[in-house]
Formats: C-alpha cells, sequence, structure tokens
C-alpha cells in the first residue's frame, strides 16, 4: 500500500497521522513550514471533553495532554466596558474544557510521530491529477504522486482549491494581539481585571479580551470591525505607536485597566483579519481526496476549530483503519458525518460571532451566562 499523502501538519492532519500509524497505515505528512518551532503557534486552546479529547484519547496521548494543561485556567468572566464583572464562569477542576498551549499541544502530536513522517519546508507550489494520481509539487522542486491525498492544510488550503472548493471570505473584523509578560510582577492591574482564566468585555462591534497563559503571561486581543486594508496603515515596527493606535481605534467608554491591557503590551502587535468560508459551502468530490479541519469548515474563531480539527483526524484516521481496501468508502463515510456536522458547527461559530460582537454587546454575554450549548448535549450553570 503506498502510503496516504497528508498535506498540513496542524493539529487535524497530525491527529490523523498518529491514528494511522497506530494502525500500521503508511503515511507521509507534508507541511511547509521549517520546523516544528518556525513560528509563534498561537495562544491557549480549550480542549473540550466531548470531541477534542475524545481525539486525544483515539491517539493515546490523553497522558500527554494532562502534562501540559494549564491548571485553573478553564475560568472565564465577562465584563462590562466599565470593568465592572457582568458573569463569570468559574474553574470547577473538572477538566471539561481544560486550556493548553497550541503550541505544546502540537509539540507532543509530532513527537508521538516516528521520525521522517513529517517533511519539513515542503510548501506546495500546485497540484494537478496525472492519471488517477493527484501529483502535488512543491516548492523546492520536490513531487508526490499521490493515490490517496488529504488536505489538511487550513484556511488557505491548495487542495481545497484543487477541488474546486470555496475560498474564504473576510468577516469584517480584525483582531490585534500583544502579550503581557511577567504580570504579577509587572502589570499587576491587568492580572487582577482578567483574573486566572479568559476575560471578555465588549461593545457593540469592538472587544478587548484577555487571556491568563502559562508562564506568567495574558496573551491579549483588541477586536475591532474595520475594512481589510485598514492593517496595513499601522507602522508595526513602533510598537508604542502601534498599540497607542490600536487602543484608539476602539474608541471611547473603556476603563484604563482595560485599555492598559493593549498599551502596555510588551511584544510586538500582530494583526489578524479574520475570515470564514462561506456558510453552504462545497467542493467537488474527486477519488481519492479528502478534505479536515479548517480546510473543510473554517469559520471565525468561537472555541470549536480546533477540537473538530482534532476529532475530524482521530473519526477519519479512525473510518481508514476499518477499511484500508476502499478508501473512498471511508471518506464517503466520514464525509457523511463531517459534512453535517461542520454545517451545524459553522452556523453556530457565525451566530455565536455576531452575537459576541453585535449591536447587542454586552448585553449577550449576560443572556450567554443563562446556559451554554454544545453540539449534542445542553447544560445549565
Amino acid at each position: 500500500m503506498k502510503p496516504i499523502v497528508i498535506i498540513g501538519a496542524g493539529l487535524a492532519g497530525l491527529t490523523l497521522a498518529r491514528v494511522l500509524h497506530l494502525n500500521d497505515i503508511p503515511v507521509v505528512l507534508y507541511e511547509g513550514e521549517g520546523s516544528l518551532n518556525a513560528r509563534t503557534q498561537g495562544g491557549q486552546l480549550d480542549i473540550h471533553d466531548f470531541n477534542g479529547q475524545v481525539a486525544l484519547a483515539r491517539c493515546r496521548l490523553t497522558d500527554e495532554f494532562h502534562s501540559i494543561v494549564n491548571l485553573g485556567a478553564e475560568a472565564m468572566r465577562f465584563l462590562d466596558p466599565d470593568g465592572h464583572v457582568v458573569g463569570e464562569i468559574p474553574d470547577d477542576g473538572k477538566l471539561t474544557n481544560p486550556e493548553v498551549l497550541r503550541g505544546e499541544l502540537r509539540r507532543i502530536l509530532v513527537e508521538s510521530l516516528p521520525e521522517g513522517t513529517i517533511r519539513w519546508d515542503h510548501k506546495i507550489a500546485s497540484i494537478h491529477a496525472t492519471g488517477d494520481a493527484h501529483t502535488v509539487v512543491f516548492a523546492n522542486g520536490d513531487s508526490v504522486d499521490a493515490d490517496v491525498l488529504v488536505g489538511a492544510d487550513g484556511a488557505w488550503s491548495r487542495v481545497r482549491a484543487y477541488l474546486n472548493g470555496a475560498a474564504p471570505e473576510y468577516t469584517g473584523t480584525l483582531w490585534a494581539e500583544t502579550f503581557l509578560h511577567d504580570v504579577e510582577a509587572r502589570h499587576r492591574d491587568g492580572a487582577e481585571i482578567v483574573g486566572r482564566g479568559a476575560m471578555l468585555a465588549m461593545q457593540p462591534g469592538r472587544g478587548i479580551f484577555g487571556h491568563r497563559e502559562a508562564n506568567d503571561i495574558i496573551h491579549v486581543y483588541a477586536v475591532m470591525k474595520k475594512p481589510l486594508p485598514w492593517a496595513e496603515t499601522i507602522d508595526l515596527a513602533d510598537r508604542e505607536q502601534a498599540l497607542q493606535v490600536i487602543a484608539a481605534q476602539l474608541g471611547d467608554g473603556w476603563a484604563p485597566e482595560l485599555t492598559e491591557l493593549i498599551t502596555g503590551g510588551d511584544t510586538d502587535p500582530v494583526v489578524r483579519p479574520i475570515w470564514g468560508l462561506p456558510l453552504g459551502h462545497t467542493w467537488d468530490r474527486r477519488p481519492g481526496v479528502m478534505l479536515v479541519g479548517d480546510a473543510a469548515h473554517l469559520t471565525p474563531p468561537d472555541g470549536d476549530g480546533a477540537n473538530w480539527a482534532l476529532f475530524d483526524g482521530a473519526e477519519l484516521g479512525t473510518l481508514i483503519a476499518e477499511n484500508p481496501d476502499d478508501i473512498d468508502a471511508a471518506f464517503d463515510a466520514f464525509a457523511e458525518r463531517m459534512l453535517p456536522r461542520s454545517a451545524e458547527s459553522s452556523e453556530e461559530g457565525y451566530q455565536s460571532f455576531e452575537r459576541t460582537f453585535g449591536y447587542n454587546a454586552p448585553v449577550n454575554l449576560r443572556n450567554m451566562m443563562d446556559g451554554v450549548k454544545t453540539y449534542g448535549r445542553e447544560y445549565q450553570e
């Protein structure tokens, strides 16, 4: 059996590769980045017990996962612009949605694979059909003919484009992020207002988030609705000025402790446009090709994307292992489960994004405290 070719060493691709490896199915994973630590891997993720943790259990990595949990960080508080707490969810210690750093989660997945499984520094230049195979050409001059090709290559998936799939659309929202270091000693006001977990303070169309991470760090996000070209007007090389500009764009009416989370940043800001695939998008089905994770169902950040990426990888790997002699049947079974699930998740993700940043903020945050919905499960706080 020729190796299954996975494009992208993000959470979905790594999870798929791990499950295939555990089932003695040959796999090779191509990644455009030069190494695991070629860039900052983003912030903290809450890994849910009904999808993300299920996937890690199928990877036999539960102990490794527990070793990187930031204990106590499940707490969440909602503030009004004046800095007053309008609701809180405590960390109950049950590890229902424990927080881990994305980089650490990716590390334990990479380390679970045999050396040589991942081919780093293989950025895709093109994909084309060669008979019944799919030829992937890389920018470094290498190429591979894949009988089975899985696109786990994220928002701007080249595999999705090969299948004539939709391109992401700009949501109209930018997130500008920075970090506060040594917060207990140097940013005590910020540490107090954020608390041990996550903090959200909202006004219509704008907001300030803080997330307490391991190693005495707060990851801060300024959220604003702006035309896409606006991000290019900031001189990001001048940290102090850039942070002042970002804070000014959030407008008036914020408690000083909140705006100081932005202006007091210890790292150069990074401005990230928020993209999402259109609801109801589809792609052409080709024998031997499938998509997982953000390549299949990119939505604005709502806490579910990483979890469903993990679950996608584990579920597809399990289905292939159950029917390794008929990959397309496994793909069909996966699509039958994944597509309705991702459509529901995407719709809920867009609705959640609008509830959080829409005209009724921060009242919606109070309403969110009345109940928390997860797919297939509802519970009251």
